[in-house]
């Protein structure tokens, strides 16, 4: 019976994604304990600390076709852990090479092990979705670099800005994201062998221990890390708090989103699909349904970045408890991330945008969204002052009668004389005053594209 989001029937697919639930899942942990156990009986076949035809046999026989599950469930809850229950089930499918298995290691080193082995799969999926929202943030900030909308600061009008560049602002913190998850995972999954208390004493004195775990680390593609890190949690924390800032800066996607989907606002509708959105009551309704969950996904993210910061505080060379949180959080952590992309991608390659609405909007105000225009252009011959002066008045009378800025500043007789006429009208202009916004959105969406063909 399922009872949270992660694996309801009827929730699931919208905080995860099958793919991900699979990496996560009891069978795929169990079969990277067991991947973990045949890695290390190879290892130490290489070294020399376990004779060669046993770790053959192990990894021959070995697997998890044959385990009594409902035996490992029942024995992992009375020992704590289920490497212990699972090690006596595959040592009695090797037979007598049985006795190598799991040869100087703890639990922790197995469990540790199978789930940087899940890591390493749940990044290589987490990185394509990235890549896929880059995508479709790429394509909708070079199709719309000259659509024109209003800038907002505090929610008000500020000045003209371009849909694009509101899109390449969201895409260059995605693309720093890219960068982030190739760093930490480089940094982040090491392999973990290192015995009872992590100095590997098991092996005896000699060079086999620290060779053992090199081989080790070449046989899972893991990095081999230069101490033990049963305590030393900051590559998980790394991970999971790397996650909750791409989370956060989706849920800025989708706040955008959603704002721009308002009816007051009309500039953007998420993909049509019938019935997606809908009300049980009010027919015309369509919600930003992807966006709200992209929303809540970095809220329930932060959460899961604050419990591992919890995890990291460990004592001495085994925790007592801290550990176990991250047997909820790390998967969970992953399947939101997985989740929130997973909306990303449908809702920002089918976005509609309704760029004569974003025109239309700029002009809700009168045109005191372009009065910085106005001011900058006569401040070298009032002085920046005199012009702030003149066009702040301006800007009272429109409000006040409501009327236009360039209404206003066409009464405005020495303004007319400085400036002109038509000086002024194209002044008030919206889609006249952008600075430097279209350069910055086409270098933002070139070097994006450079990055993910690297």
């Amino acid at each position: 019976m399922s009872t949270t989001v992660f694996d309801s029937l009827l929730f699931r697919d919208m905080f995860g994604t099958p793919a991900m639930r699979e990496v996560f899942s009891d069978t795929a942990y169990i079969r990277r304990i067991i991947d973990t156990e045949t890695a290390l009986a190879r290892a130490q076949a290489e070294v020399g600390v376990i004779p060669a035809a046993a770790a053959q046999n192990i990894t021959r026989k070995a697997g998890f076709d044959g385990l009594d599950l409902e035996r490992l469930r029942t024995e992992t809850e009375i020992v704590g852990y289920p490497v212990l229950p699972l090690v006596k089930q595959v040592a009695d499918q090797c037979g007598d090479s049985g006795r190598y298995l799991h040869w100087g290691a703890t639990t922790q080193d197995i469990m540790d092990t199978a789930v940087m082995l899940q890591c390493k799969q749940g990044i290589a999926l987490l990185r394509a979705q990235l890549d896929e929202v880059r995508r479709a943030l790429r394509q909708l900030a070079t199709e719309h670099m000259d659509t024109v909308t209003a800038g907002r600061t505090h929610l008000q009008h500020a000045l003209p800005v371009t849909f694009g560049y509101r899109c390449a602002v969201w895409l260059s913190a995605l693309d720093r994201h890219a960068e982030r998850l190739e760093q930490a995972r480089d940094r982040a999954l090491m392999v973990q062998f290192g015995g009872a208390a992590g100095t590997l004493a098991s092996l005896g004195e000699g060079p086999e221990g620290l060779r053992t775990r090199a081989a080790l680390a070449r046989e899972l593609g893991l990095r081999d890390p230069a101490i033990t890190w049963h305590v030393a949690r900051d590559g998980l924390v790394e991970l999971v708090s790397l996650f909750a800032s791409v989370g956060g800066s989706l849920g800025k996607i989708a706040w955008d989103v959603m704002m721009m989907c308002s009816s007051e606002f009309g500039e953007l509708a998420e993909p049509f699909v019938p019935g997606r959105g809908a009300s049980s009551t009010m027919p015309q309704k369509r919600n930003p349904i992807s966006s709200e969950l992209m929303f809540a996904a970095a809220k329930l993210l932060r959460d899961k970045s604050s419990s591992m910061l919890d995890a990291t505080m460990q004592d001495f060379e085994r925790a007592t408890g801290p550990w176990h949180l991250e047997w909820a959080t790390v998967p969970e952590a992953f399947l939101l991330l997985a989740g929130s992309l997973h909306q990303a991608g449908f809702m920002l390659s089918g976005l509609e945008v309704k760029a004569d609405r974003m025109r239309e909007n700029t002009h809700l105000t009168g045109g005191l969204i372009v009065a910085e225009a106005v001011m900058m252009d006569v401040a070298p011959v009032l002085g920046r002052n005199q012009a702030h002066e003149v066009v702040y008045e301006a800007c009272r009378a429109a409000i006040e009668t409501g009327t236009t800025l360039e209404a206003q500043l066409l009464a405005h007789g020495a303004l007319v004389g400085h400036l002109g006429a038509e000086r002024i009208s194209e002044l008030c202009d919206p889609a006249r005053y952008l600075g430097s916004a279209r350069t910055m959105t086409r270098d933002v969406v070139r070097t994006s594209a450079e990055q993910a063909g690297r």
